[in-house]
Protein backbone atom coordinates (compact mmCIF):
# COMPACT_ATOMS: atom_id res chain seq x y z
CA UNK A 1 0.00 0.00 0.00
CA UNK A 2 1.50 3.50 -1.04
CA UNK A 3 1.50 6.26 1.70
CA UNK A 4 1.89 9.51 0.89
CA UNK A 5 4.83 10.61 3.18
CA UNK A 6 4.74 14.25 2.90
CA UNK A 7 7.79 16.83 2.48
CA UNK A 8 11.17 14.39 2.12
CA UNK A 9 14.65 15.66 3.17
CA UNK A 10 15.23 16.98 -0.36
CA UNK A 11 12.18 19.50 -0.56
CA UNK A 12 12.31 23.03 0.39
CA UNK A 13 9.44 24.43 2.55
CA UNK A 14 7.09 27.64 -0.19
CA UNK A 15 7.48 30.96 0.25
CA UNK A 16 4.02 31.19 0.98
CA UNK A 17 2.45 28.92 3.42
CA UNK A 18 -0.47 28.16 2.35
CA UNK A 19 1.44 26.48 -0.93
CA UNK A 20 2.64 24.09 1.79
CA UNK A 21 -0.67 22.81 2.73
CA UNK A 22 -2.18 22.85 -1.01
CA UNK A 23 0.98 20.19 -1.65
CA UNK A 24 -0.08 18.35 1.17
CA UNK A 25 -3.28 18.23 -0.21
CA UNK A 26 -3.05 17.64 -3.51
CA UNK A 27 -1.53 14.14 -2.85
CA UNK A 28 -4.83 12.78 -1.04
CA UNK A 29 -6.25 9.27 -2.42
CA UNK A 30 -9.07 9.31 -4.82
CA UNK A 31 -12.11 8.45 -2.79
CA UNK A 32 -15.60 8.09 -3.77
CA UNK A 33 -17.34 8.49 -0.46
CA UNK A 34 -20.96 8.33 -2.85
CA UNK A 35 -20.50 4.96 -2.88
CA UNK A 36 -20.81 4.77 0.66
CA UNK A 37 -23.61 6.86 1.05
CA UNK A 38 -25.37 5.21 -1.17
CA UNK A 39 -24.92 2.13 0.92
CA UNK A 40 -26.08 3.67 4.28
CA UNK A 41 -29.20 5.81 2.77
CA UNK A 42 -31.27 3.71 4.57
CA UNK A 43 -29.54 3.08 8.07
CA UNK A 44 -32.83 3.69 10.15
CA UNK A 45 -35.05 1.11 8.13
CA UNK A 46 -32.04 -1.22 8.46
CA UNK A 47 -31.56 -1.49 11.95
CA UNK A 48 -34.81 -1.02 13.72
CA UNK A 49 -34.44 -3.33 17.16
CA UNK A 50 -30.34 -2.94 17.16
CA UNK A 51 -29.08 -4.22 20.11
CA UNK A 52 -31.02 -7.46 20.15
CA UNK A 53 -29.02 -10.29 20.17
CA UNK A 54 -26.43 -8.69 22.31
CA UNK A 55 -27.75 -9.54 25.82
CA UNK A 56 -24.85 -11.38 26.75
CA UNK A 57 -21.93 -9.79 25.05
CA UNK A 58 -19.09 -9.63 26.96
CA UNK A 59 -15.71 -7.08 26.85
CA UNK A 60 -14.28 -10.26 25.90
CA UNK A 61 -16.09 -10.76 22.84
CA UNK A 62 -15.85 -6.94 21.96
CA UNK A 63 -12.49 -7.17 22.45
CA UNK A 64 -12.10 -10.09 19.83
CA UNK A 65 -14.09 -8.25 17.65
CA UNK A 66 -12.19 -5.66 17.28
CA UNK A 67 -8.93 -6.86 17.14
CA UNK A 68 -10.19 -9.24 14.12
CA UNK A 69 -10.10 -5.95 12.60
CA UNK A 70 -6.73 -4.15 11.09
CA UNK A 71 -4.78 -3.31 13.96
CA UNK A 72 -3.79 -0.26 15.12
CA UNK A 73 -0.34 0.34 13.23
CA UNK A 74 -2.00 -0.91 10.08
CA UNK A 75 -3.95 1.88 8.06
CA UNK A 76 -5.25 3.50 4.85
CA UNK A 77 -5.11 6.96 4.49
CA UNK A 78 -8.86 7.90 4.56
CA UNK A 79 -11.37 9.47 6.65
CA UNK A 80 -14.41 8.38 4.46
CA UNK A 81 -15.11 5.28 6.50
CA UNK A 82 -15.43 7.00 9.81
CA UNK A 83 -17.04 10.02 8.09
CA UNK A 84 -19.98 7.46 6.80
CA UNK A 85 -20.74 5.62 10.19
CA UNK A 86 -20.84 9.15 11.79
CA UNK A 87 -23.07 10.58 9.42
CA UNK A 88 -24.86 7.17 10.26
CA UNK A 89 -25.40 7.84 14.28
CA UNK A 90 -25.99 11.47 13.34
CA UNK A 91 -22.30 13.24 13.98
CA UNK A 92 -21.66 13.19 18.04
CA UNK A 93 -18.79 14.33 17.66
CA UNK A 94 -20.06 17.54 16.49
CA UNK A 95 -22.76 17.76 20.01
CA UNK A 96 -19.89 19.08 22.09
CA UNK A 97 -16.55 21.12 21.51
CA UNK A 98 -13.29 19.47 21.32
CA UNK A 99 -9.44 19.83 22.45
CA UNK A 100 -7.64 17.38 20.30
CA UNK A 101 -3.84 16.62 21.23
CA UNK A 102 -1.68 15.31 18.64
CA UNK A 103 2.48 15.16 18.86
CA UNK A 104 5.21 12.27 18.89
CA UNK A 105 5.78 11.87 22.72
CA UNK A 106 3.82 13.52 25.96
CA UNK A 107 -0.06 13.27 24.45
CA UNK A 108 -1.03 11.22 26.75
CA UNK A 109 -0.07 12.77 29.67
CA UNK A 110 -1.10 16.42 28.59
CA UNK A 111 -4.59 15.31 27.87
CA UNK A 112 -4.60 13.58 30.76
CA UNK A 113 -3.62 17.00 32.75
CA UNK A 114 -6.01 18.51 30.51
CA UNK A 115 -9.15 16.94 31.68
CA UNK A 116 -8.45 17.04 34.92
CA UNK A 117 -8.22 20.95 34.80
CA UNK A 118 -11.42 20.75 32.97
CA UNK A 119 -12.99 18.59 35.59
CA UNK A 120 -11.59 20.57 38.51
CA UNK A 121 -13.09 23.88 36.72
CA UNK A 122 -16.82 22.21 36.83
CA UNK A 123 -17.09 20.47 33.12
CA UNK A 124 -18.15 16.93 32.65
CA UNK A 125 -15.36 15.29 30.27
CA UNK A 126 -14.89 12.84 28.01
CA UNK A 127 -11.27 11.86 27.28
CA UNK A 128 -10.28 9.36 24.42
CA UNK A 129 -7.03 7.99 24.48
CA UNK A 130 -4.41 5.50 23.11
CA UNK A 131 -3.07 2.34 23.30
CA UNK A 132 -4.13 1.50 26.41
CA UNK A 133 -2.08 -0.17 29.39
CA UNK A 134 -3.96 -3.07 31.13
CA UNK A 135 -7.85 -2.78 29.59
CA UNK A 136 -9.10 -1.34 26.47
CA UNK A 137 -11.46 0.32 28.74
CA UNK A 138 -9.12 2.79 29.47
CA UNK A 139 -9.52 4.12 26.01
CA UNK A 140 -13.11 6.30 26.61
CA UNK A 141 -13.04 8.17 29.97
CA UNK A 142 -15.53 9.90 32.10
CA UNK A 143 -14.83 12.33 34.09
CA UNK A 144 -11.62 11.43 34.28
CA UNK A 145 -12.20 7.46 35.08
CA UNK A 146 -12.21 4.77 32.45
CA UNK A 147 -15.77 3.79 31.40
CA UNK A 148 -17.30 0.39 32.69
CA UNK A 149 -17.26 -2.68 30.95
CA UNK A 150 -20.91 -2.81 30.36
CA UNK A 151 -20.78 0.49 28.94
CA UNK A 152 -17.95 -0.38 26.53
CA UNK A 153 -19.92 -3.18 25.78
CA UNK A 154 -23.17 -1.21 24.45
CA UNK A 155 -20.90 1.14 23.26
CA UNK A 156 -19.76 -1.00 20.47
CA UNK A 157 -23.89 -2.97 20.44
CA UNK A 158 -24.67 1.20 19.85
CA UNK A 159 -23.02 1.22 16.62
CA UNK A 160 -22.37 -2.09 15.08
CA UNK A 161 -25.42 -2.14 12.66
CA UNK A 162 -23.36 0.71 11.35
CA UNK A 163 -20.05 -0.62 11.19
CA UNK A 164 -21.76 -3.53 9.71
CA UNK A 165 -23.20 -1.18 6.73
CA UNK A 166 -20.16 0.61 5.68
CA UNK A 167 -18.15 -2.04 6.26
CA UNK A 168 -19.87 -3.95 3.58
CA UNK A 169 -20.12 -0.94 1.54
CA UNK A 170 -16.17 -0.79 1.61
CA UNK A 171 -15.49 -4.07 0.17
CA UNK A 172 -18.00 -3.94 -2.41
CA UNK A 173 -16.57 -0.68 -3.44
CA UNK A 174 -12.72 -2.53 -3.50
CA UNK A 175 -12.04 -0.54 -0.35
CA UNK A 176 -11.37 -1.96 2.89
CA UNK A 177 -13.27 -2.35 6.48
CA UNK A 178 -13.32 -0.01 9.22
CA UNK A 179 -9.73 -0.68 11.40
CA UNK A 180 -9.65 -1.58 15.44
CA UNK A 181 -8.75 2.13 15.93
CA UNK A 182 -12.01 3.76 13.55
CA UNK A 183 -14.50 1.55 15.44
CA UNK A 184 -12.69 2.45 18.76
CA UNK A 185 -12.99 6.52 17.72
CA UNK A 186 -16.92 6.41 16.37
CA UNK A 187 -17.59 4.08 20.01
CA UNK A 188 -15.90 6.97 22.07
CA UNK A 189 -17.72 9.99 20.37
CA UNK A 190 -21.05 8.33 20.30
CA UNK A 191 -20.54 7.23 23.65
CA UNK A 192 -19.54 10.99 24.87
CA UNK A 193 -22.68 12.18 23.41
CA UNK A 194 -24.48 9.82 25.20
CA UNK A 195 -23.43 10.56 28.60
CA UNK A 196 -23.61 13.90 27.81
CA UNK A 197 -20.40 15.74 28.12
CA UNK A 198 -19.64 18.97 28.20
CA UNK A 199 -15.88 19.06 26.64
CA UNK A 200 -14.04 16.33 24.83
CA UNK A 201 -10.55 15.98 25.10
CA UNK A 202 -9.29 13.44 22.20
CA UNK A 203 -5.81 12.31 21.71
CA UNK A 204 -5.03 11.37 18.03
CA UNK A 205 -3.70 7.94 17.47
CA UNK A 206 -0.96 8.54 14.70
CA UNK A 207 -0.01 11.22 12.69
CA UNK A 208 -2.95 14.21 12.28
CA UNK A 209 -5.06 14.81 9.04
CA UNK A 210 -5.98 11.57 8.35
CA UNK A 211 -6.35 10.04 12.15
CA UNK A 212 -9.70 9.00 12.50
CA UNK A 213 -10.07 11.35 15.30
CA UNK A 214 -9.80 14.63 13.08
CA UNK A 215 -13.38 14.34 12.21
CA UNK A 216 -14.32 16.65 14.98
CA UNK A 217 -13.93 20.12 14.60
CA UNK A 218 -11.41 20.82 17.39
CA UNK A 219 -11.18 25.10 17.80
CA UNK A 220 -8.14 23.98 20.08
CA UNK A 221 -5.46 22.49 18.70
CA UNK A 222 -2.49 20.63 20.97
CA UNK A 223 0.80 19.69 19.23
CA UNK A 224 3.25 18.13 22.09
CA UNK A 225 6.76 17.57 20.97
CA UNK A 226 7.45 15.85 17.48
CA UNK A 227 10.53 13.19 17.20
CA UNK A 228 10.87 10.49 14.45
CA UNK A 229 8.19 7.98 14.91
CA UNK A 230 5.81 5.65 12.87
CA UNK A 231 8.32 6.43 9.85
CA UNK A 232 6.34 3.80 7.34
CA UNK A 233 3.54 6.34 7.49
CA UNK A 234 4.54 9.47 8.53
CA UNK A 235 7.45 10.25 6.74
CA UNK A 236 11.10 9.86 8.04
CA UNK A 237 12.30 13.53 8.52
CA UNK A 238 10.54 15.58 11.13
CA UNK A 239 8.84 18.21 8.47
CA UNK A 240 7.19 15.30 7.00
CA UNK A 241 5.76 14.25 10.13
CA UNK A 242 4.92 17.86 11.51
CA UNK A 243 2.84 17.97 8.16
CA UNK A 244 1.10 14.92 8.87
CA UNK A 245 0.19 16.12 12.55
CA UNK A 246 -0.54 19.73 11.50
CA UNK A 247 -3.89 18.49 9.96
CA UNK A 248 -5.37 19.25 13.31
CA UNK A 249 -5.01 22.73 12.85
CA UNK A 250 -8.62 24.02 11.88
CA UNK A 251 -9.80 27.11 9.86
CA UNK A 252 -9.69 29.54 12.89
CA UNK A 253 -8.72 27.47 15.52
CA UNK A 254 -6.44 28.33 18.58
CA UNK A 255 -3.09 25.93 18.44
CA UNK A 256 -1.07 25.46 21.01
CA UNK A 257 2.74 23.88 20.43
CA UNK A 258 4.91 22.54 22.64
CA UNK A 259 8.39 23.05 22.29
CA UNK A 260 9.83 21.70 18.75
CA UNK A 261 12.69 21.45 16.52
CA UNK A 262 12.92 24.61 14.24
CA UNK A 263 12.01 22.08 11.27
CA UNK A 264 8.68 20.96 13.17
CA UNK A 265 7.80 24.16 14.17
CA UNK A 266 7.93 26.04 10.91
CA UNK A 267 5.63 23.77 9.13
CA UNK A 268 3.13 23.94 12.05
CA UNK A 269 3.29 27.59 12.00
CA UNK A 270 3.07 27.94 8.38
CA UNK A 271 -0.61 25.74 8.28
CA UNK A 272 -1.38 28.11 11.15
CA UNK A 273 -0.68 30.95 9.11
CA UNK A 274 -2.71 29.08 6.16
CA UNK A 275 -5.70 28.56 7.92
CA UNK A 276 -5.69 32.22 10.26
CA UNK A 277 -5.32 30.10 13.33
CA UNK A 278 -3.99 31.81 16.30
CA UNK A 279 -0.78 30.23 17.93
CA UNK A 280 0.84 30.13 20.97
CA UNK A 281 3.87 28.54 21.46
CA UNK A 282 6.18 26.75 24.23
CA UNK A 283 9.20 29.08 25.38
CA UNK A 284 7.07 32.33 23.79
CA UNK A 285 3.72 32.61 24.72
CA UNK A 286 3.56 30.02 27.82
CA UNK A 287 6.52 28.18 30.02
CA UNK A 288 7.80 26.59 32.82
CA UNK A 289 9.44 29.18 34.85
CA UNK A 290 10.76 27.18 37.51
CA UNK A 291 10.60 23.32 38.73
CA UNK A 292 12.03 22.37 41.89
CA UNK A 293 12.03 18.01 43.14
CA UNK A 294 9.37 17.13 45.41
CA UNK A 295 8.16 14.30 47.29
CA UNK A 296 5.90 12.06 44.76
CA UNK A 297 6.69 14.66 41.82
CA UNK A 298 7.86 17.88 41.66
CA UNK A 299 6.32 22.15 42.12
CA UNK A 300 6.45 23.75 39.17
CA UNK A 301 5.77 27.56 38.54
CA UNK A 302 4.07 28.24 35.04
CA UNK A 303 3.78 31.62 32.77
CA UNK A 304 -0.02 31.07 31.06
CA UNK A 305 -1.20 32.98 28.67
CA UNK A 306 -3.14 35.26 31.16
CA UNK A 307 -0.29 35.24 33.39
CA UNK A 308 1.92 33.35 36.33
CA UNK A 309 0.79 30.66 38.24
CA UNK A 310 2.63 29.63 41.29
CA UNK A 311 3.42 26.27 43.31
CA UNK A 312 2.11 24.27 41.35
CA UNK A 313 1.98 20.66 43.00
CA UNK A 314 2.30 18.29 39.97
CA UNK A 315 2.32 14.36 40.80
CA UNK A 316 4.51 13.23 37.68
CA UNK A 317 8.46 13.22 37.32
CA UNK A 318 10.35 14.60 34.80
CA UNK A 319 11.21 18.12 33.30
CA UNK A 320 9.23 16.65 30.25
CA UNK A 321 6.23 16.31 32.52
CA UNK A 322 6.54 20.31 33.79
CA UNK A 323 6.88 21.09 30.37
CA UNK A 324 3.39 18.92 29.62
CA UNK A 325 2.08 21.10 32.38
CA UNK A 326 2.69 24.64 30.84
CA UNK A 327 0.91 23.19 27.59
CA UNK A 328 -2.10 21.60 29.15
CA UNK A 329 -2.59 25.25 31.30
CA UNK A 330 -2.03 26.43 27.72
CA UNK A 331 -4.53 25.13 26.38
CA UNK A 332 -7.43 25.28 28.81
CA UNK A 333 -6.84 29.06 28.95
CA UNK A 334 -7.68 29.45 25.59
CA UNK A 335 -10.78 27.16 26.01
CA UNK A 336 -12.08 29.94 28.12
CA UNK A 337 -10.66 32.56 26.33
CA UNK A 338 -7.89 33.61 29.22
CA UNK A 339 -5.38 35.81 28.36
CA UNK A 340 -4.26 39.28 28.39
CA UNK A 341 -3.68 39.57 32.59
CA UNK A 342 -7.13 37.68 32.75
CA UNK A 343 -6.35 34.16 34.53
CA UNK A 344 -8.07 30.80 35.74
CA UNK A 345 -8.76 30.50 39.30
CA UNK A 346 -5.38 29.72 40.78
CA UNK A 347 -7.05 27.27 43.20
CA UNK A 348 -8.35 25.53 40.70
CA UNK A 349 -5.20 25.13 38.76
CA UNK A 350 -3.29 23.74 41.64
CA UNK A 351 -6.17 21.28 42.48
CA UNK A 352 -6.09 20.11 38.51
CA UNK A 353 -2.61 19.22 38.72
CA UNK A 354 -2.34 17.66 41.77
CA UNK A 355 -5.07 15.26 40.82
CA UNK A 356 -3.31 14.41 37.89
CA UNK A 357 -2.48 10.46 37.34
CA UNK A 358 -0.46 9.26 34.33
CA UNK A 359 0.04 5.57 35.00
CA UNK A 360 2.82 4.17 33.30
CA UNK A 361 4.54 7.33 33.16
CA UNK A 362 7.67 6.96 35.93
CA UNK A 363 4.91 5.62 38.04
CA UNK A 364 5.87 3.66 41.22
CA UNK A 365 4.53 0.06 41.14
CA UNK A 366 6.92 -1.65 43.62
CA UNK A 367 9.41 -1.38 46.75
CA UNK A 368 12.33 -2.68 48.06
CA UNK A 369 13.80 -2.79 45.18
CA UNK A 370 11.76 0.46 43.94
CA UNK A 371 10.21 -0.42 40.89
CA UNK A 372 8.93 2.19 38.11
CA UNK A 373 7.61 1.76 34.97
CA UNK A 374 7.50 3.98 31.67
CA UNK A 375 6.14 3.92 28.70
CA UNK A 376 9.03 5.11 26.51
CA UNK A 377 8.64 3.79 22.87
CA UNK A 378 11.07 5.43 20.73
CA UNK A 379 14.08 7.18 21.09
CA UNK A 380 12.97 10.88 21.91
CA UNK A 381 10.62 8.86 24.68
CA UNK A 382 13.73 7.19 25.71
CA UNK A 383 15.87 10.41 26.31
CA UNK A 384 13.15 11.69 28.39
CA UNK A 385 12.65 8.91 30.65
CA UNK A 386 16.99 8.93 30.91
CA UNK A 387 16.64 12.40 31.73
CA UNK A 388 14.50 11.96 34.67
CA UNK A 389 15.81 9.47 36.24
CA UNK A 390 19.23 11.72 36.18
CA UNK A 391 17.44 14.94 37.26
CA UNK A 392 15.00 12.95 40.25
CA UNK A 393 16.43 9.85 41.10
CA UNK A 394 20.08 9.03 42.68
CA UNK A 395 20.12 5.37 41.87
CA UNK A 396 23.32 3.62 43.23
CA UNK A 397 22.31 0.71 41.13
CA UNK A 398 19.62 0.63 38.52
CA UNK A 399 18.60 -1.84 36.28
CA UNK A 400 16.69 -1.89 33.39
CA UNK A 401 14.13 -4.54 32.21
CA UNK A 402 13.77 -3.97 28.08
CA UNK A 403 10.57 -5.57 26.19
CA UNK A 404 10.48 -3.77 23.00
CA UNK A 405 8.00 -3.65 19.82
CA UNK A 406 9.60 -4.99 16.53
CA UNK A 407 8.65 -2.38 14.59
CA UNK A 408 10.43 0.89 16.91
CA UNK A 409 13.97 2.04 16.44
CA UNK A 410 15.28 -0.61 19.01
CA UNK A 411 18.92 0.29 18.99
CA UNK A 412 17.94 4.15 19.12
CA UNK A 413 16.07 3.15 22.19
CA UNK A 414 18.54 0.93 23.82
CA UNK A 415 21.41 3.84 23.06
CA UNK A 416 19.12 6.54 24.78
CA UNK A 417 19.18 4.44 28.15
CA UNK A 418 22.79 3.45 27.60
CA UNK A 419 24.35 5.39 30.13
CA UNK A 420 20.88 5.30 32.56
CA UNK A 421 21.60 0.99 33.50
CA UNK A 422 24.05 -0.75 34.83
CA UNK A 423 22.61 -3.87 33.48
CA UNK A 424 19.82 -4.60 31.64
CA UNK A 425 16.88 -7.75 31.60
CA UNK A 426 15.73 -8.27 28.39
CA UNK A 427 12.49 -9.83 27.74
CA UNK A 428 9.15 -9.53 25.66
CA UNK A 429 5.77 -8.63 26.50
CA UNK A 430 2.53 -10.05 25.68
CA UNK A 431 2.08 -8.36 22.26
CA UNK A 432 2.70 -10.30 19.14
CA UNK A 433 4.79 -7.22 17.89
CA UNK A 434 6.90 -7.82 20.73
CA UNK A 435 10.64 -8.29 19.22
CA UNK A 436 12.16 -12.18 20.10
CA UNK A 437 14.36 -12.19 23.10
CA UNK A 438 17.51 -13.64 21.26
CA UNK A 439 16.55 -10.60 18.57
CA UNK A 440 16.87 -8.02 21.13
CA UNK A 441 19.50 -9.92 23.12
CA UNK A 442 21.94 -9.55 20.15
CA UNK A 443 20.85 -5.78 20.10
CA UNK A 444 21.38 -4.68 23.21
CA UNK A 445 24.93 -6.47 23.44
CA UNK A 446 25.81 -4.66 21.00
CA UNK A 447 24.77 -1.12 22.58
CA UNK A 448 25.39 -2.38 26.27
CA UNK A 449 27.96 -4.80 25.69
CA UNK A 450 27.68 -8.55 26.71
CA UNK A 451 28.48 -8.66 30.43
CA UNK A 452 25.71 -5.76 31.07
CA UNK A 453 22.66 -7.85 29.39
CA UNK A 454 20.63 -10.51 31.00
CA UNK A 455 17.61 -12.58 29.24
CA UNK A 456 14.20 -13.66 30.53
CA UNK A 457 11.73 -15.67 28.80
CA UNK A 458 8.51 -13.21 30.01
CA UNK A 459 8.08 -10.29 31.91
CA UNK A 460 7.87 -12.33 35.55
CA UNK A 461 10.58 -13.44 35.40
CA UNK A 462 12.35 -11.06 34.04
CA UNK A 463 11.36 -8.63 36.97
CA UNK A 464 12.84 -11.89 39.81
CA UNK A 465 16.08 -11.62 37.16
CA UNK A 466 16.32 -7.87 37.63
CA UNK A 467 15.62 -7.57 41.95
CA UNK A 468 18.01 -10.27 42.20
CA UNK A 469 20.14 -8.33 39.97
CA UNK A 470 19.95 -5.61 41.96
CA UNK A 471 21.06 -7.59 45.17
CA UNK A 472 24.41 -7.25 43.56
CA UNK A 473 23.39 -11.24 41.23
CA UNK A 474 23.25 -13.19 45.26
CA UNK A 475 19.13 -14.65 45.23
CA UNK A 476 20.27 -15.93 48.57
CA UNK A 477 21.10 -12.46 50.02
CA UNK A 478 17.68 -10.67 51.08
CA UNK A 479 19.50 -7.55 51.98
CA UNK A 480 18.74 -5.02 48.84
CA UNK A 481 21.14 -1.78 49.43
CA UNK A 482 19.90 1.88 49.21
CA UNK A 483 19.30 3.53 45.96
CA UNK A 484 18.58 0.58 44.17
CA UNK A 485 16.33 0.26 41.50
CA UNK A 486 14.34 -1.30 38.66
CA UNK A 487 12.60 0.48 35.84
CA UNK A 488 10.90 -1.39 33.35
CA UNK A 489 10.59 0.53 29.92
CA UNK A 490 10.26 0.05 26.17
CA UNK A 491 6.86 -0.21 25.41
CA UNK A 492 3.37 0.59 26.55
CA UNK A 493 2.49 -2.82 26.58
CA UNK A 494 5.97 -3.26 28.91
CA UNK A 495 4.99 -1.34 30.97
CA UNK A 496 0.93 -2.29 31.42
CA UNK A 497 2.27 -6.09 31.68
CA UNK A 498 4.68 -4.81 34.69
CA UNK A 499 1.43 -3.05 36.21
CA UNK A 500 -0.59 -5.93 36.24
CA UNK A 501 2.00 -8.01 37.57
CA UNK A 502 1.86 -5.93 40.34
CA UNK A 503 -1.70 -5.67 40.82
CA UNK A 504 -2.60 -2.52 40.11
CA UNK A 505 -6.28 -1.37 38.66
CA UNK A 506 -6.66 0.12 35.29
CA UNK A 507 -6.99 3.79 35.62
Amino acid sequence: MSRDKGLGPEDSLPEHPEDLWEEFEATEPEVEPDEIASATADLDDQTDGVGSGHEHLTLADVQASLTARWPETRIDPSLDRIIAVLDAVGNPQGGYPVIQVAGTNGKTSTARMIDALLSRIGLRTGRFTSPHLQSITERISLDGLPISDDRFVQAYVDIEPYVDLVDKAQLAAGGVRLSTFEVLTAMAYAAFADAPIEIGVIEVGLGGRWDATNVADAQIAVVTPIGIDHTEYLGDTLTAIAGEKAGIIKDAATVIIGAQAAEAMKVLLQRAVAVDATVARYGSEFAVLSRRVAVGGQRIDIQGLGGVYEDIFLPLHGPHQAENAAVALAAVEAFFGAGRDRKLDLTAVQDGFAAVASPGRLERIGTAPLVLIDAAHNPHGAQALAAALADEFAFSRLIGVLAVMADKDVTGILSALNDTFDEVVVTTNSSPRSMPVADLVEKAVAVFGEERVHSADNMAAALNLATELTRGGAPTDDRIGPGVGVVVTGSVVSAGDARSLAGREPQ
